[in-house]
């Protein structure tokens, strides 16, 4: 554990106000969910928490029929990271965050699907070089939790009637899991 040098009291009503800084390096927004946990040295640890992490076995099943259906690899993320992933080496993936377009499409609760005929810059994973031929938010409880993509690859470069309609279902499952 790091220390940071900044302390912090308690107020009357028992918060603790956590510093711009801090939560601009680990991307904890306003409505965030935070996991308590203490240990025996008397210390006091927040973490984010991530409901699709918590069903990361889940998310991996997912995305490995989404890949043995359609054909493309797909990589499921949480808010913060990839949870899973098929089809793509899951080294490459280790630790990857999801880009700012990516991180748009959830905040908007859009989707996106790369154009027939179209030249395709979306990148879902921040310093991946492989673009998505599809993204959709995963929205459960009326939250945003994450999304799952399709990925391009060799035989895949432009999304097709399977690949929206497989992406939607699987959004719609984690949805309901996380429900």
């Amino acid at each position: 554990m790091k220390a940071t040098g900044i302390v912090r009291r308690i107020d009357d009503l028992g918060r603790v106000v956590i510093p711009k800084e801090i939560r601009r390096t680990m991307r904890i927004r306003e409505g965030d969910p935070l996991e308590i946990y203490t240990n025996s040295e008397g210390e006091v640890i927040f973490k984010k928490y991530s409901a699709i992490s918590e069903m990361s076995e889940n998310a991996a099943n997912v995305a490995e029929v989404m890949y043995k259906t359609a054909g493309c690899p797909v990589i499921i993320f949480d808010k913060d990271h990839v949870v899973a992933s098929a089809g793509v080496a899951k080294k490459e993936l280790a630790d990857k965050k999801p880009s700012a377009q990516l991180e748009g499409i959830m905040e908007n609760r859009g989707q996106f699907f790369c154009p027939e005929g179209e030249s395709n810059n979306f990148y879902p994973a921040e310093d991946y070089e492989r673009t998505a031929i599809a993204a959709l938010p995963i929205i459960s409880g009326g939250d945003v939790s994450g999304a799952v993509a399709f990925m391009t690859s060799e035989d895949c470069s432009e999304a097709t009637d399977l690949q929206k309609s497989l992406i939607t279902a699987a959004v719609r499952f984690l949805s309901k899991q996380l429900e």
